[in-house]
């Protein structure tokens, strides 16, 4: 419970400064059909200089697995970070997954970009699998993935 408590605090810390300057957001991610267990996801903030901001949600809870989320697990190790976000179960072929953030009102039109990258046990690693920039004009803007993310949208 400390961890989860923690986890939220550093959480909204980062990713929501100011409650009077956060958006709320949700993100939805459609899985496409494949063959094998529940996929990995990493889904995190990347700045105008393509550095990792923050992590928004990691689905697979077994951290032997999450090495796989190369492009995430690179980024947030070399950041001096831990995992900063909460974290669920894996998401299986074909299923969505819909979380709700609060994104700071500083990352929207300045550059910034939601990541997500997947894996599965016995298959591929996708680093980038979809990525979706944070402007406003493009709220709900469905990206297609190029591995095991069909499609992925951020509304604000």
């Amino acid at each position: 419970m400390k961890k989860l408590a923690f986890a939220l605090l550093l959480t909204t810390s980062i990713v929501a400064p100011g409650l009077a300057l956060a958006r709320p957001a949700t993100i939805a991610i459609q899985m496409a059909p494949y063959q094998g267990p529940g996929a990995y996801l990493a889904i995190y903030v990347v700045g105008p200089d393509g550095k990792y901001q923050s992590t928004l949600w990691v689905a697979g809870e077994k951290p032997k697995y999450q090495r796989h989320l190369r492009g995430w697990s690179r980024a947030y190790s070399t950041s001096g970070g831990s995992i900063d976000a909460i974290t669920g179960a894996s998401v299986g072929s074909g299923r969505t997954l819909r979380i709700d953030v609060d994104l700071a009102d500083a990352l929207i039109d300045a550059g910034y970009e939601i990541r997500v990258d997947s894996a599965v046990e016995d298959g591929s690693d996708y680093s980038g699998d979809a990525v979706a920039p944070l402007r406003s004009g493009g709220s709900g803007t469905t990206v297609r993935g190029t591995g095991y993310v069909a499609t992925f949208a951020v509304k604000m």
